[in-house]
């Protein structure tokens, strides 16, 4: 299922999210202009190496690649699929947060996901890139605070492809399960996928966490709306 748009109105100019799509965009032109040799070298000084950071968890000169690989992507699909989710689902939380709120959710959860996929695959050489992490943790966000959205999606069935609306709840579930049987599916191979399934489980899930206060106050706001009604009847 791919989703293209969702039916849940914001109250401010998602700032931050459309400043993060830039800089993914700006990055990845960058990429495009680089041989493919420092390309390579980009990707492996740049991006985050599972293997030197589970052997060398506390030197701070591989830090800074927790972040960095955040915005470095190996294609235009890797590109597009991520900046996709992110502007669907990213508008909508950032509003929810405010804008410096999201971006250290954001900066959290991809975090978050490199912590995850180093744990679960500490001998791997190849580096980690690409925002999916940080959006994982986004889409946590979502489903959390709004489960019942409606999300315009595009359903190959065989060779048709039908378009409906369906809840957030489903959507994201649907793709939250994929990545963690697919994730199960590979344990052991490092990623020899070339997918870091365990970055998105990881991110999606501290998303989830980060998420929770918000829910609870979200909840306890209607809860007061709902007792103030039916004393002003």
């Amino acid at each position: 299922m791919i989703p293209l748009r969702d039916e849940n109105p914001t109250v401010r100019l998602p700032i931050v999210t459309v400043l993060l799509v830039i800089a993914n965009v700006v990055v990845f032109v960058f990429e495009l202009g680089r041989t493919d040799a420092q390309l390579v070298a980009l990707l492996n000084s740049w991006g985050a190496n599972p293997s030197a950071l589970a052997s060398n968890p506390f030197d701070p000169k591989l830090w800074p690649t927790v972040l960095t690989s955040m915005f470095l992507h190996a294609g235009w699909l890797h590109l597009l699929g991520n900046m996709l989710y992110l502007w669907i689902f990213g508008n909508n939380v950032e509003d929810r947060f405010g804008p410096l709120p999201f971006l250290l959710f954001y900066v959290a959860c991809g975090a978050a996901a490199v912590a995850a996929q180093v744990a679960l695959s500490s001998g791997s050489d190849v580096p980690l890139v690409g925002a999916s992490g940080a959006i994982a943790g986004v889409l946590g966000a979502y489903v959390l605070l709004y489960p019942r959205a409606r999300v315009l999606t595009l359903i190959p069935i065989i060779f048709v492809f039908e378009v409906a609306m369906i809840p957030a709840g489903f959507v994201i579930g649907f793709w939250f399960v994929l990545q963690l049987v697919q994730g199960i599916g590979g344990l052991g191979s490092g990623m020899a996928s070339g997918v870091a399934w365990w970055a998105h489980v990881g991110g999606f899930a501290a998303g989830l966490a980060l998420t929770v206060p918000a829910w609870f106050a979200d909840r306890r706001g209607r809860g007061r709306r709902r007792t103030r009604s039916r004393t002003w009847r």
